[in-house]
């Protein structure tokens, strides 16, 4: 089976490990709630007759809801007219040689003062364009492109080495039309504000938070602690005694730390150890050569 990607570089991201979960996910879902949807590789992925996608991150989510709600076509030209306004690099087009670049180094040298130009006009909320696509823009220009924010909410990635190239847009034409296909709805809330009581056991509830041992740019400045994850395992609680299936992505060791609340607490489900980024090494080779890392996920069925 072939997976589709999301266009968002976001930390913590599934779609690697996605022939492992969709493996280990029940059959024959109503409604799908995928409750931190994050690059949303999960949502986009899932045969179900109704899904739901959240995140706290507001810009994340309205720019899923843009590329929902317009075209392909429409997101292009409008990607381009950026492009063009800014004189960023269309190697599309223009090929490397006309940047003076080639394909190993990339064009990051060439775009780096017209990149940071884009990013100061977005921060500063001066819109010559719509703010998602703006968004959208600094993504595919951005190192990697990844999203983070500092602590002020500005947007702080820096230039990277690629461009709006044949990849980019052939991923996120995939992207759009799966999002669009199975007609995702995503929503902008905190995990705990996310009803639930309307599930049923015929439904499925995936949560990928933070992981509470782990340092990512998600889990900068408390943005994830343990009043959040002794929250997040009484909201799986009250759903496993409700009948309605749960799968936790999250790691139970790395390095010399455990997290003991959620290790302690998986202890009434079932654990199922992921092999990462498809190496042959398993959990406890791993630990063997002291490189330890166990992500897991954890089940209530």
């Amino acid at each position: 089976m072939t997976f589709i990607k999301s266009p968002l570089n976001y930390t913590g991201g599934k779609h690697k490990l996605l022939p492992q979960l969709t493996n280990l996910f029940p059959p024959n879902v109503n409604i799908f709630i995928d409750l931190f949807t994050g690059g949303a590789n999960v949502a986009v992925n899932i045969d179900s007759q109704k899904t739901f996608a959240f995140d706290i991150n507001g810009r994340l989510i309205s720019l899923f809801n843009y590329l929902k709600n317009h075209s392909y076509e429409n997101v292009v030209s409008g990607i381009e007219e950026i492009v063009a306004h800014y004189e960023l690099s269309d190697t599309m087009n223009k090929g490397y040689d006309f940047y003076q670049a080639n394909s190993a180094d990339g064009v990051g040298l060439y775009n780096k003062e017209k990149y940071l130009q884009l990013r100061k006009d977005y921060n500063e909320s001066i819109n010559k364009f719509p703010m998602d696509l703006q968004f959208f823009t600094l993504i595919i220009f951005g190192f990697n492109n990844q999203i983070r924010f500092n602590k002020l909410g500005g947007y702080n990635i820096p230039v990277g080495k690629r461009d709006f190239n044949n990849n980019v847009r052939e991923n996120l034409f995939q992207f759009m039309q799966a999002m669009q296909i199975r007609d995702v709805e995503f929503h902008e809330k905190d995990f705990r504000e996310v009803s639930i009581h309307q599930l049923g056991s015929g439904d499925f509830l995936y949560a990928d938070p933070p992981y509470l041992i782990t340092t990512a740019t998600y889990n900068e400045q408390n943005g994830w602690t343990e009043e959040h994850e002794r929250s997040l395992l009484e909201l799986l609680d009250s759903l496993n005694y409700r009948k309605v299936k749960f799968a936790l992505s999250n790691v139970l060791e790395k390095s010399d730390r455990k997290n003991t609340i959620l290790e302690n607490w998986a202890r009434n489900y079932h654990i199922h150890d992921l092999k990462m980024n498809y190496s042959n090494s398993s959990y406890q080779k791993k630990k063997q050569t002291g490189s330890l890392e166990r992500e897991v996920l954890i089940t209530n069925y």
